[in-house]
């Protein structure tokens, strides 16, 4: 077996390990010792999916896979930002100021420059893929961005939970692109296709999105329903 081969079944086999924990945690009571203790092998999983899927996409370069080691590379660059977040917004959830710190700014500005790299690339080679999901790397960077500059007014009771969840949510895309799309093809040759393997790409995100609505309207804080007849009442008085 090839040095190669053998970094691509340890990114398959800790991608295994992502899948189960992702779903274990995700049904486990929140907040939980399980809960917890499940969603941190899930994030240590997700660790080595981007420990090992860095040199693939150095290695595809090597190869002259300019596309494809292009793609892997982005895909590594909103992993690990999504692995970074869902991690400190726990940790950092009494200071806001902490966890939009440098490294915060830095992950944030490199997705969106990578998220603009890939959709210039896409463009270019006229590559759906490619098009549709640098909209991941340019809506999260400049999320993070616009939160950065706002932080003050982001302080909302629970932030950090709903930074957590999104966070969680863009992880459980890559997590289930990854198997949809890669890792399932290869082991059923038959699950394969044009309208399966677009399914598999995009099939996730289109979830991911209803499930950021339905999360957003149980948890976001929602403005008093009475702040602004009061408000009038108290200017009339």
């Amino acid at each position: 077996m090839t040095a190669y081969k053998l970094l691509v079944a340890v990114h398959v086999l800790v991608g295994v390990v992502a899948l189960v924990t992702f779903w274990t945690a995700g049904l486990l009571r929140k907040g939980t010792p399980a809960h917890r203790n499940t969603g941190r092998v899930y994030l240590l999983a997700m660790l080595g999916i981007i420990v090992t899927g860095a040199p693939m996409a150095v290695a595809r370069w090597i190869d002259g896979h300019v596309v494809t080691a292009a793609f892997l590379g982005y895909l590594v660059v909103i992993t690990a930002t999504g692995t970074w977040v869902s991690w400190r917004a726990v940790r950092d959830k009494a200071s806001i100021e902490r966890f939009t710190g440098p490294a915060y700014v830095a992950l944030g500005v490199l997705s969106l420059a990578s998220g603009a790299a890939v959709l210039a690339l896409g463009l270019k080679n006229g590559t759906p893929l490619l098009i549709g999901f640098s909209s991941v790397g340019l809506i999260t960077g400049a999320d993070m961005l616009r939160r950065r500059l706002r932080r003050a007014r982001s302080a909302t009771p629970r932030w950090w939970m709903t930074q957590h969840y999104t966070a969680m949510i863009g992880n459980g895309i890559a997590t289930h692109i990854a198997f949809l799309g890669i890792g399932l093809p290869r082991l059923l040759p038959w699950a394969n296709g044009t309208v399966l393997h677009y399914l598999a790409w995009f099939g996730p995100l289109a979830v991911a999105i209803v499930a950021k609505v339905v999360l957003d309207r149980r948890w976001k804080p929602r403005p008093a329903r009475n702040a602004m007849p009061q408000a009038a009442r108290a200017q009339g008085a």
